[in-house]
């Protein structure tokens, strides 16, 4: 079959090319009826602009740059997920970059990278979306920037995140309501602010709750399966053991699992596990893990969106949006025995 082409979508449509161009790049100038007259005709014919032709025909770049320093993490997996769906429905194109500090260099290459891409727009996220150095070589560059759960220089970008300390203050509270007083922490990578604001949470409840935080029960992470599995075994180990462990994330939190079952503890009959983030292993374990839905997916689709409908405005960072948690209390966790 033939391509469809912009003419097609204008004669089905009832309008100018013109007018459907304007619909498809997210320009001014559109009575919302026609909008969205255009926008079904578009979604009916399945209709997909040619990126290329688009970018040769106005100032615009489609082409958005996700970045990570782990781009394997389950928790990176998702926010892809999200990104790339949302690009695809609005007609842009993603390219998944990785940033380390482990070369001299590293800022030097993602200059270069920058200048052969001309990209639309970013979205940065932990921990480099705190990094100072990255951020003004964003801006010296011109590129619009949205950061995923920023914990620093709020006025610089937009940013879209979600309440992680009340996330983990309300974690705590459901192991506190299931009869746990002696619960244990592992702490996350300390350069991800959300790490701190989960432990915040967590001393939050159990503040609240008039229960001592150990600094033995205290153990510090880094977000990994490893560091997980090695806190779980020190926790475990000894005369005496906490009756719930709560990990920062569910990595952290599989670890754990696996630790109890190599030192034949039942779960949760004699050990409750809680983790962070609702990633897809949290589901797949056994028994599942009560975990914080964080909304990754949306988060990273929200992103896309700050960058595509108001690239200006996301430059100045006078954009926040902040998306809802959901406490998912699963088979890994019962009442204190």
């Amino acid at each position: 079959m033939k391509p469809l082409t912009l003419k097609d979508v204008a004669q089905h449509a009832g309008v100018s090319p013109k007018t459907v161009s304007r619909v498809i790049n997210g320009e001014a100038y559109v009575r919302p009826e026609v909008r969205s007259a255009v926008q079904k005709v578009v979604d009916e014919l399945g209709y997909r602009p040619n990126a290329f032709a688009r970018e040769l025909s106005s100032s615009r770049s489609f082409l958005l740059g996700l970045y990570f320093d782990d781009p394997a993490s389950t928790y990176a997996a998702d926010l892809q997920r999200g990104a790339l769906a949302r690009c695809r429905a609005l007609g842009y194109h993603l390219v998944v970059e990785q940033v380390t500090r482990d070369q001299p260099d590293w800022l030097a290459q993602c200059e270069a990278s920058l200048r052969a891409m001309r990209l639309g727009g970013a979205i940065l996220t932990p921990p480099l979306c705190d990094w100072p150095e990255l951020l003004d070589l964003f801006a010296r560059m011109g590129v619009a920037v949205v950061r995923i759960s920023p914990g620093d220089f709020h006025d610089r970008t937009a940013a879209v995140e979600m309440d992680e300390s009340g996330a983990a203050r309300e974690l705590t509270e459901a192991l506190i309501a299931l009869g746990h007083r002696d619960i244990g922490f592992i702490q996350g990578n300390p350069e991800h602010h959300a790490a701190a604001r989960r432990q915040e949470g967590f001393e939050a409840a159990m503040a609240a709750a008039g229960l001592p935080v150990r600094p033995d029960r205290t153990l510090q992470g880094d977000f990994t399966f490893r560091s997980g599995l090695a806190a779980g075994e020190r926790l475990l180990t000894g005369a005496s053991r906490p009756s719930a462990i709560f990990a920062a994330n569910d990595e952290m939190a599989l670890g754990v699992l696996v630790s109890a079952m190599r030192a034949g503890i039942a779960v949760p009959d004699q050990l409750s596990i809680a983790g962070f983030d609702d990633a897809a292993i949290a589901r797949m374990a056994w028994p599942p893990l009560s975990t914080v839905h964080q909304p990754h997916v949306e988060m990273a689709a929200a992103a896309v969106e700050l960058l595509t409908q108001a690239p200006a405005t996301a430059a100045r960072g006078t954009l926040l949006r902040r998306l809802p948690h959901r406490l998912t209390l699963r088979d890994s966790t019962g009442p204190a025995r």
